[in-house]
């Protein structure tokens, strides 16, 4: 008979050996304190929906039917990850390389896993789920493609969440992205500007005769 108590949203990763695993190195007790208070959230929370929809890139996972892993990077504006229900994340997909790795491990196993990371706010959360590939549809398809985007999109992503967790920020570098330097810079350089500005301002009084 299966163990009821131990059916939460945390065993899509922690399986018998991790959790044999996580018992030898003396941190599995801290992980039953979470299971019986709840476990991970399945749900996505408000912040997080945010959190998602202001992404600029993620990491997809796919695993073939013998379990060889792969990882492919996504990308795009801000909002190109589109949470459609509060267990629904979509996303349209390019045209690339042709190689097809992701669209041939889901056709044999739907198992996927998604991570996203904010290098400037230090954040990092993990999505476990599936995902379904949606060919054809044209009206979904339309509504996951971002405007103004210049890519051509050959279908639709559509990822299901079983459980989702956030890291604590240890070990991310912090890195900022290159519009947020940039006007930062251009912010400074108006107010050196108008410092000089004003220097001329007062050097032309000091020089006018009394």
């Amino acid at each position: 008979m299966s163990d009821v108590r131990n059916s939460v949203a945390s065993d899509v990763a922690f399986s018998s050996a991790v959790k044999a695993a996580q018992t030898l190195r003396n941190s599995r007790a801290t992980y039953e304190r979470m299971e019986e208070h709840g476990s991970w959230p399945v749900d996505l929370s408000p912040d997080l929906v945010r959190f998602i929809e202001s992404r600029r890139s993620a990491f997809l996972s796919t695993a073939s039917a013998d379990g060889q892993p792969y990882i492919q990077h996504r990308g795009g504006p801000a909002g190109f990850l589109k949470v459609l229900d509060r267990r629904t994340i979509g996303f349209a997909d390019y045209a690339g390389n042709r190689q097809y790795i992701t669209i041939g491990n889901l056709s044999e196993n739907p198992k996927a896993h998604l991570f996203l990371i904010d290098y400037d706010l230090r954040q990092r959360v993990k999505l476990w789920g599936r995902m379904r590939v949606v060919e054809g549809d044209q009206e979904l398809m339309a509504r996951l493609s971002p405007s103004d985007y210049r890519a051509r999109v050959e279908r639709a992503m559509l990822f299901t969440v079983e459980a989702w967790d956030v890291n604590c920020p240890q070990h991310i570098p912090h890195l900022v992205a290159p519009e947020i330097v940039q006007d930062a810079i251009a912010e400074r350089d108006m107010k050196i500007a108008a410092l000089e500005r004003e220097i001329d301002a007062l050097k032309n009084q000091m020089e006018r005769p009394v």
